[in-house]
């Protein structure tokens, strides 16, 4: 890999090392199945591209895709058409649930051991192999996100988060802020949860004791996160640096500053941590996208500014394949 430059310096350049894919339209999310990346279009179809960029078109839902998650083994989405579907890296689709009132599917979760989350309107489902729970919100859900250890599903909602183990008859416990949360993230150690408001803003909860964390002066929304490799850092989207809050002590970013990395002229629309390294990826409304070493905020050039903004971006779980996708249809594969 090309080294990193002092910041300050002549920022390097591994331009000529990306692998063009064609995806024939814009993606609005890519996730790794293994070493296969599923571009997920907004419209109806998935993209699976390998390692030599070939792609493979797959029309998966009868409408439009809303959401996309994977847990590195299978990709999950859910559409516009009520229906919940896995997709494998040799393109077999499964369709996992349909719901009953063909309620459009706002949000799906993995959980490691295989269990799948969603949601239609206030309502959250959890399949764990054969059986499938609900529990309904007191609004409509804005995210979810599996617990890294046990079965614990966060419920994103106005007003809070609600944290529901399926399998037990334990009352469900309600993480209260006043406001419109929507993207939901638990820390890799499981001591910390995270939402990003509608308001540009995060808010985050100590789960031992629910102290409450406010995260706020982005000048826009928050539409992107990621924890660094450990969960020490918590990378964000919404300013034009790359925001990271500390979250490596027992009070995480209370009373704390976060670091801001890679400036630029634009806005950042897309974060995403490298698994193994403390290396990140930062896309940008300009279609920028820049390699940053967390220690000290040196930068490799990826991608040159384009027309539209970098939509998506994602690692597989190894680190070696950077995936990426513009508002305007680019797309590509970064080998390291």
């Amino acid at each position: 890999m090309s080294s990193f430059e002092s910041p300050g310096g002549t920022v390097a350049s591994v331009t000529d090392r990306v692998l063009k894919v064609d995806l024939k339209a814009p993606a609005t999310a890519v996730h790794f199945i293994g070493d296969v990346a599923a571009f997920v279009n907004g419209e109806e179809s998935v993209v699976l591209v390998d390692d030599k960029a070939n792609a493979t078109p797959l029309n998966v839902h009868g409408g439009g895709i809303l959401c996309a998650a994977s847990d590195g083994k299978r990709l999950v989405t859910g559409g516009d058409d009520g229906k919940v579907v896995a997709i494998d890296a040799k393109g077999t689709i499964e369709t996992l649930a349909t719901d009953a009132r063909h309620r459009w599917i706002d949000n799906v979760a993995v959980h490691a051991d295989g269990a799948v989350a969603w949601s239609a309107g206030k309502t959250a489902f959890v399949k764990v192999k054969d059986t499938e729970k609900s529990f309904d919100a007191p609004s409509t859900v804005g995210g979810l996100a599996f617990a890294p250890k046990g079965l614990r599903l966060a419920i994103a909602h106005y007003n809070g988060v609600t944290l529901w183990f399926p399998n037990m008859a334990a009352t469900p416990e309600v993480l209260e802020w006043k406001g419109s949360h929507l993207a939901v993230a638990f820390s890799a150690d499981n001591r910390f949860l995270v939402t990003a408001m509608h308001e540009p803003a995060l808010h985050g909860w100590r789960l031992a004791d629910a102290k409450h964390m406010r995260m706020t002066g982005y000048p826009s929304r928050v539409r992107s996160m990621s924890w660094s490799v450990g969960g020490k850092l918590l990378a964000t989207s919404g300013a034009d640096t790359v925001i990271l809050w500390p979250f490596g002590s027992k009070d995480g970013p209370m009373g704390k500053e976060p670091a801001m990395l890679a400036p630029l002229q634009a806005k950042v629309t897309a974060v995403a941590c490298h698994p193994t390294s403390d290396i990140l990826a930062a896309g940008y409304s300009d279609g920028t996208i820049l390699m940053v070493r967390i220690q000290d905020g040196a930068e490799i050039l990826v991608r040159r500014n384009g027309s539209e903004q970098v939509s998506a971006l994602a690692w597989n779980a190894e680190g070696s394949l950077l995936a990426f996708a513009t508002d305007d249809g680019d797309a590509g594969l970064m080998p390291l």
